[in-house]
């Protein structure tokens, strides 16, 4: 069992949470043993494969294709400035000079948590949902999300990571810190999850986010009360911190600090870095 280091305070840090995050791990070991769920129809192992095919080339357009994805992604996130955090025993990236494809896993993901996009969470996924929809198969979809806990439970992680993001802080990411030419990126890519939001509530036939789920819905509106701030915060402070190294300044250390308590306290509040 792996948990995430900024996840172990939160489970273990009490022996009363602790005997209760180990009494959930036991009672999904024991029902996924004893009650086994049914195997998938073929139909739904195609409908996978073909979501997968979509989702993967709709991603990949972006992240490796499109021109202005990488500076806009480095603009955008704290990406420059996580390599400054007192924390990892391992370099951001596995090349210094590289790009998207030389970040480890953990920075790429909790670049985009930070701007509150969540963009690999959930790029393509929508996308290939709605293409499935719009070939007559959302009844069967329904029925994978209804019958198959496999498919029920990605299509959940993925309105938690909905609940999650703010696309009004997204966008205040961009006015802050992004050129205006790479504005459209944004909006593009902000569009896209309004979209998916969509067609995941269609599919699971919910009114909203995580309304199988209210107290963790619950959970993350009361985090967000906290977190929210930060982000416009850490926007402001690494506007200042980007301008101060623009013109050639000496890093302001009270900008810097107050900048790593912003990525501290956001990472805290999403729960869920990489």
């Amino acid at each position: 069992m792996t948990e995430q280091g900024e996840m172990i305070r939160f489970k273990y840090g009490l022996p009363e949470i602790t005997v209760s995050s180990l009494s959930l791990y036991t009672g999904a070991i024991l029902e996924a043993n004893l009650l086994p769920p049914p195997e998938p129809k073929e139909s739904w192992r195609r409908i996978m494969d073909e979501l997968s095919v979509i989702s993967c080339d709709l991603y990949r357009g972006y992240v490796r294709e499109n021109k202005d994805f990488v500076p806009y992604f480095r603009s955008a996130t704290p990406e420059q400035e996580l390599g400054k955090l007192p924390l990892g025993s391992r370099p951001a990236k596995r090349r210094p000079t590289g790009g998207v494809e030389s970040l480890r896993a953990i920075p790429w993901i909790f670049a985009w948590t930070q701007n509150r996009l969540m963009l690999p969470a959930w790029l393509g996924a929508g996308t290939a949902l709605q293409k499935v929809v719009e070939d007559g198969k959302q009844s069967e979809l329904e029925a994978m999300c209804r019958d198959w806990p496999f498919f029920s439970t990605r299509l959940g992680m993925l309105e938690m990571v909905f609940a999650k993001a703010d696309l009004w802080l997204a966008e205040y990411y961009d006015q802050r810190l992004v050129d205006k030419a790479l504005w459209p990126l944004g909006k593009e890519l902000r569009n896209l999850q309004e979209e998916d939001i969509k067609v995941v509530l269609a599919i699971a036939n919910d009114s909203h986010l995580m309304a199988d789920l209210p107290w963790i819905a619950e959970s993350i509106q009361l985090r967000n009360i906290y977190t929210d701030p930060l982000n416009v915060l850490q926007a402001e402070l690494l506007h200042r911190s980007r301008q101060a190294e623009k013109e050639g300044h000496e890093p302001d250390p009270r900008v810097e600090q107050a900048l790593m308590v912003t990525i501290a306290g956001i990472a805290a509040g999403m729960r869920n870095t990489g």
